[in-house]
């Protein structure tokens, strides 16, 4: 499956974590980049505990619920 980075965002719910990612779309008929962002709920075992804004890495894994199918695989910095 996907490895992706980004920052939590929010982690207010029990064991589960808002991870965000901020990337570069091109728009062809202004010929320009605006930015976007995509919002991936995951899974935060207690084993690693992510906070608000540090930067994880997600793996893609089976679905743990209705949202969720990723889960944070370690810390890449803290906060």
């Amino acid at each position: 499956g996907r490895v992706l980075e980004g920052v939590v965002v929010s982690a207010k719910m029990d064991k589960t974590v808002i991870v965000q990612r901020d990337y570069l779309h091109y728009v062809p008929k202004y010929k320009r980049y605006e930015r976007r962002r995509s919002r991936i709920p995951s899974h935060n075992p207690p084993c690693i505990n992510a906070k608000e804004g540090d930067r994880v890495k997600i793996a893609e894994c089976r679905p743990i619920s209705k949202t969720v199918s990723f889960v944070v695989i370690e810390k890449l910095e803290e906060k």
